[in-house]
């Protein structure tokens, strides 16, 4: 039960729907925030903070999660079900787009790894359980693939008439075109037209604008003026009935687009009720995504849910008064940068009102007590503690605190993240009542106190065990004593009841209640005395003070009163508040030394956890000095070893005699004498003849016997030198008269090696048709005319082929080479791009032209300035595969596309 009826307004829940409708990006999602409520299954809260917390770490992840196009076309293809009825060509396009996006979002749910029982462990399992039993449609696709292309229009190709029918109109539309340009060029010979004028559309039909006063001068029909009156649109008699032909070809052209969507409609048909299914899949998707995006924004967390209801909430903060905040301070920046006056004007949609945001009291409102950021509170309610009687001073945040626990626990038992500490824990509520503010009504004659009775009433009947009851100023609106004695009755009501509830008060004896009735606690906003502040901090433990005497003298009331105040409430009474003041400050002592304590302990964790670290990097530091150390030996070997080898190679080339050899081996001697010498220092020095003998040298015998075998071998490497060059120039000889002959002969025969002139990439001519030849470039088969091709030398085909084989084309790029080949459209379209981006998608279209072997193509560029126009056409000139380039016909776009023949 979930009392009053407006009970989502009176906590801001809401201004809480409202931000999550803006976050979602369909109205598939947005139903599903429309339909969210309250729910008191605790399992099922658990798999709704289970799916936000898989989505919220697919977005922290590398992989990108499907979330482009989603279109809402249920009606559309619930409207088919009827016989004789069809999508339109947009609806069917959007199905296709989005039908695509649920395979995309199925499969990226379905992915896992697999376990040692076969099983497939999914790394999302709760968003796969959404996913599981899903129908996706992949054949559908492809047929609408087949009729629409991929700029949603209906292809030529679609059915055999369709063909026909746009065949005869594209004709007819350029005998029109010519007609007309040359009634136009006779026009403007004539001084009719001016130089500029170029023929228009109107009312589908192509027309010649013409001053009012020459309109008799040519003989037509006038189809429309300007606006100013200036110039009025003529269609010669010339065209009259070609354009009426154009009209019927149109009709013909539109009903038999509907004939092949009726058709397409019949097929589709059966599977409409599993079309509807799936797109709950992605009204899911939205609304998690909404959710996760909501949680950012608010910095939430998704706690584990128990059954029972409890409360234990550490930092725990207002969203919505958080997120005013944050936008009050960003503004008040903005006007602190800002030093010129003219853009300091108010925005009215900038405003923040935190009233409007429903989260003060009015009381709080009016006296500006706002805190300049969130105060995190931590709020705890469990089985010994079920009633929290909360007191402070006004405005201090007795409301706020009363209202982030009733709306933090609607959001989280409607599915959403809350803005808590992640070591808080929660239970379930089965009622969640609320008595704030004023329900004045004049129609029901109800006055304040009797609308809060009439709440107290209702709460008392219905209220159990698993009921949360938040009251705030319980029992305001009437004398004080009795209606503090009444609330006190009311609240014994519900101790008995052991109901859970928070309620604010500034009622002496409801602070007392706590003394003798176990399960119910006090709690104090804090209030600082000497600043005479409020702090906005919950302490649970002790009631507050209202502090009404230091309230009153700060706000300048004269001291006479608050003197007779005081008599008239007695000295008992304000002695009491001022112990209640003085442990409040004692406490607080406590508790800044408990956190100083704290502070010093995380110092000292901290110091401790640094001189460990100090110990590994020393140990580390000791192990890279053995490595280096080592190293160096290592490398001291091999210097040795080189200037052996160097004093051999010495003595080889200069073929040196005893005496010579003698003074080479003393010099490598004396190297290794330093080497030792330098890493003995102490040690004394020994003779040569025993260093040498010391240290493995050769002896003479043994070393003239190496440099022999060294002279052998590199006199048997220069013999095989010479027979290899020789074969070299042999075959280099043969391969220039191979090429003499191939170009002596000029012409191009079945079995040939070719390539297109301007390109790199060489073929096999397969056979040959008059002046057209069929050519195998790799695993591609492809026809062009003979004189776009040329002869190929042997040396250039050796080295493709020695390309190719190290290249060694896997199947798969094949197969991609061919998709590529047969998904090639002969129209781009690059308005709307940057000079160097339109240019680099011009460049990669006329390569795979040329290689697919297209005759024309068609590029789209606009009019506009007619920059990107000639830009384009500079580089088209500068293409040899390019005959020529011109702009399309009038009707097809004019200047606005450029028609390229290869």
């Amino acid at each position: 039960m979930i009392y009053p009826k407006n009970f989502e307004q009176k906590i801001g829940f809401t201004e809480i729907r409202t931000l999550l409708r803006e976050r979602c990006l369909s109205p598939l999602g947005k139903e599903r925030v429309d339909e969210m409520s309250f729910s008191t299954d605790a399992g099922q809260i658990n798999t709704w903070m289970e799916e936000i917390r898989e989505f919220r770490r697919i977005q922290e992840g590398q992989d990108d999660f499907p979330l482009d196009n989603f279109f809402d076309v249920r009606e559309s293809v619930s409207r088919i079900r009827l016989e004789g009825t069809h999508m339109e060509v947009e609806e069917l396009f959007d199905l296709k787009r989005s039908l695509e996006t649920i395979i995309a979002i199925v499969s990226f749910l379905s992915r896992g790894e697999e376990t040692e029982q076969g099983e497939i462990r999914h790394y999302t399992p709760a968003l796969y359980a959404l996913a599981d039993g899903i129908a996706t449609f992949p054949i559908l696709v492809q047929r609408i693939s087949q009729i629409i292309d991929k700029f949603g229009k209906m292809r030529d190709n679609a059915s055999p008439d369709l063909l026909q029918i746009r065949r005869e109109l594209s004709r007819m539309e350029g005998s029109i075109s010519r007609t007309l340009y040359s009634i136009l060029h006779s026009a403007q010979a004539e001084g009719l037209v001016e130089k500029d004028v170029t023929p228009t559309l109107r009312d589908g039909r192509l027309v010649i604008p013409v001053a009012p006063g020459l309109k008799r001068r040519i003989s037509g029909i006038v189809h429309d003026e300007s606006a100013t009156g200036r110039t009025v649109y003529i269609e010669p008699s010339e065209v009259v009935e070609a354009n009426n032909r154009i009209r019927e070809l149109e009709n013909e052209e539109r009903r038999e687009i509907i004939r092949i969507l009726t058709e397409f409609a019949k097929k589709m048909r059966p599977n409409v009720p599993e079309i509807l299914d799936s797109y709950s899949l992605m009204a899911a998707v939205d609304f998690i995504r909404a959710k996760a995006e909501l949680a950012r924004l608010f910095r939430s967390f998704e706690p584990e849910v128990s059954d029972k209801p409890h409360i234990d909430w550490i930092r725990a903060v207002h969203p919505l008064l958080q997120l005013s905040l944050e936008r009050k301070s960003r503004k008040d920046a903005n006007r602190l940068s800002l030093t010129d006056n003219s853009h300091a004007d108010k925005d009215s949609n900038d405003e923040i009102s935190l009233q409007e945001d429903n989260i003060l009291s009015e009381e709080e409102y009016k006296t500006g007590n706002v805190p300049p950021s969130v105060i995190p509170l931590d709020i705890q309610l469990t089985k010994d503690k079920h009633l929290l009687i909360i007191s402070g001073p006004n405005a201090g945040g007795k409301s706020v605190c009363l209202k982030t626990v009733g709306l933090l626990q609607y959001m989280l038992q409607c599915g959403l993240s809350i803005p808590v500490g992640d070591r808080s824990t929660t239970g379930v509520f089965t009622d969640i009542m609320i008595d704030i503010g004023d329900e004045q009504s004049i129609e029901n004659d109800l006055s304040t106190y009797s609308s809060h009775l009439m709440n107290m009433k209702i709460m008392m009947r219905h209220a159990t065990e698993h009921t949360l009851i938040l009251i705030d100023e319980f029992g305001t609106g009437t004398e004080p004593q009795i209606g503090g004695a009444i609330a006190e009755a009311v609240l014994r009501q519900f101790w008995k009841k052991h109901v859970w509830a928070v309620i604010t008060t500034h009622y002496q004896n409801l602070k007392h209640f706590a003394e003798n009735h176990p399960g119910t606690a006090n709690g104090a906003m804090l209030y600082d005395r000497h600043e005479m502040r409020p702090l906005f901090q919950l302490a649970i433990g002790r009631p507050g003070s209202s502090f009404a005497i230091e309230i009153a003298r700060k706000t300048g009331i004269p001291e006479e009163v608050i003197h007779d105040a005081a008599d008239i409430v007695g000295s008992d009474y304000i002695q009491s508040d001022k112990y209640l003041q003085d442990i409040v400050r004692d406490k607080r002592y406590w508790e800044s030394k408990r956190q100083t304590i704290h502070s010093h302990e995380k110092e000292l964790e901290k110091r401790i956890a640094q001189y460990e670290k100090d110990i590994a990097t020393l140990e580390q530091s000791r192990k890279d000095i053995l490595r280096r150390a080592k190293e160096q030996a290592e490398e001291i070997i091999k210097e040795s070893n080189r200037r052996i080898e160097n004093t051999i190679r010495e003595i080889r080339e200069k073929q040196a005699e005893k005496e010579e050899t003698k003074r080479i081996r003393q010099e490598l001697a004396a190297y290794e004498e330093g080497l030792l010498s330098s890493s003995q220092p102490d040690k004394p020095r020994k003779n040569n003849k025993k260093k040498m003998k010391d240290s493995g040298l050769l002896s003479d015998e043994d070393f003239q016997k190496k440099v022999d075998k060294i002279k052998s071998r590199k006199e048997r490497h220069g013999q095989h030198l010479k027979e290899r060059a020789g074969k070299q120039q042999a075959a280099a000889e043969a391969l220039k008269n191979a090429v003499r002959k191939q170009q002596t002969s000029g012409v191009v025969n079945v079995g040939d090696a070719v390539r297109i002139k301007g390109l790199t990439t060489i073929g096999k001519v397969e056979a040959i048709d008059g002046k057209q030849a069929t050519v195998i470039f790799g695993d591609m088969r492809t026809k062009m005319a003979m004189s776009r091709l040329e002869h190929v030398d042997t040396a250039s085909l050796q080295t493709e082929q020695q390309q190719f084989q190290a290249y060694n084309y896997s199947r798969e790029t094949r197969e991609t080479i061919d998709k590529h080949r047969n998904q090639f459209h002969q129209e781009l379209d690059v308005r709307g791009m940057r000079a160097d981006e339109a240019l680099n998608q011009v460049q990669y279209f006329i390569d795979d032209a040329i290689l697919v072997g297209a005759g024309q193509v068609r590029i789209l560029h606009g009019k506009g300035n007619g920059i990107l126009r000639q830009l384009i056409r500079q580089y088209l000139a500068s293409i040899p595969n390019v005959k020529s380039y011109r702009d399309e016909h009038v009707q097809f776009g004019g200047a606005g596309i450029t028609v390229v023949e290869l």
